[in-house]
């Protein structure tokens, strides 16, 4: 007999019903205090060498139901190897159709990025590079560390660049993004990372949502905070996570800023600015027109035509950490974000946009603040 069980790091679902392989009924299940639900992360054990059908009957009650259209899950046998499996979306009901090879198979609603592989990412960095620092900036409303790096010398006259990723921690490929940038960052090797560094001190937060990480949460922390309205008004009781590191920015100032995210529907790995601000200045422009031409020549996977309409945000828009930032210090900043699904222009089927893909795509960014440092 199919048992269903989710309860591990980031692990979400609920099972209606799995006592048929056939027909296994599920649903997805809610973030912990938010009507948010679009994550899922489970193990199916029983089904090996059967038809295994599996159906997630409130899909089309998801926080975002486009997000099924041509989409496919992630599946792996050993946690570490993820790959694609055939999706499909009738406007309710998302289903999978797999024949699993072992005794055991993870589903996923997108390659997961471990808090073990968190704490792997800080130590690593730390062990690697004589110039990373670990800047504890506190603790969660769960009780776990909330940690920036600081990579290279601060001082008179170096430019500051912030870099956040996983507000969203459903939105793993963001942590994965930050992997490869800072393993590019830290290579000693790297001739666009030893330039930056004559000339930059970068500050990077890898996971900004410990805590809705490891609860298995889409889109909020603990509190039910999405924290990427929480910019203008952050509160320790609801969301320490941005007030800690607001205090730290505060501190530093920022010269640019990048917010790694990823998004349910669009297929393309694309950019969003500061464009909706009243503040927003023509000098701000220039930055993210070089900015973006230099991101296009360096990376085939990133594209300028597909992204956000101007105004989406409407009067959301400062509680947004990109618009809050680009105000307050009048830098560049930028939103960047990749999908859940596979890029419609340089496609990969049997992977989709995966970890790897999106940690080379993260080591990529650093050529395009190169190209601006100067400006900055």
């Amino acid at each position: 007999m199919p048992t269903i069980s989710s309860i591990f790091d980031s692990g979400a679902i609920e099972v209606i019903d799995a006592s048929d392989v056939g027909n296994i009924r599920l649903n997805i299940r809610s973030d912990n205090a938010s009507p948010f639900a679009q994550w899922f992360h489970f193990r199916l054990t029983g089904a090996k060498g059967k038809d295994a059908v599996l159906h997630f009957g409130n899909a089309g009650q998801s926080a975002y139901p486009g997000g099924w259209h041509d989409y496919n899950a992630v599946a792996s046998y050993d946690c570490e190897n993820w790959f694609r499996v055939p999706g499909e979306f009738d406007g309710q009901t998302f289903t999978i159709r797999h024949t699993p090879l072992n005794d055991a198979v993870w589903y996923a609603y997108f390659e997961p990025y471990s808090w073990e592989r968190h704490q792997q990412l800080i130590g690593g960095a730390l062990e690697v590079s004589p110039w990373c620092e670990l800047l504890p900036l506190g603790q969660t409303l769960d009780g776990r560390d909330l940690d920036a790096l600081r990579i290279g010398i601060d001082g008179a006259g170096r430019k500051v660049i912030w870099i956040i990723a996983r507000q969203h921690p459903g939105e793993t490929m963001a942590e994965w993004f930050v992997e490869g940038l800072i393993e590019a960052l830290i290579d000693e090797q790297n001739p666009i990372s030893r330039a930056l560094l004559a000339k930059a001190v970068f500050y990077i937060v890898p996971n900004m949502n410990p805590d809705g990480s490891v609860r298995g949460n889409l889109r909020t922390n603990a509190a039910g905070a999405n924290l990427n309205r929480e910019w203008r008004n952050p509160s320790a009781a609801r969301s320490p996570e941005v007030l800690l590191v607001r205090q730290q920015m505060q501190q530093t100032g920022v010269h640019a800023f990048l917010d790694v995210h990823g998004d349910e529907s669009i297929p393309h790995n694309f950019v969003a600015g500061c464009e909706g601000n009243p503040s927003f200045s023509a000098r701000q422009r220039q930055l993210q027109d070089a900015f973006k031409a230099a991101w296009l020549a360096a990376s085939p996977d990133f594209q300028t035509e597909h992204g956000y309409g101007a105004g989406q945000f409407g009067p959301e828009t400062l509680t947004l950490a990109t618009n809050w930032v680009g105000d307050t210090f009048d830098c560049l900043a930028y939103t960047i974000e990749m999908p859940f699904k596979d890029t419609a222009n340089t496609p990969l089927p049997a992977v989709g946009w995966n970890g790897e893909r999106s940690r080379q795509f993260g080591a990529s960014v650093l050529t395009a603040l190169h190209a601006v440092v100067d400006a900055m």
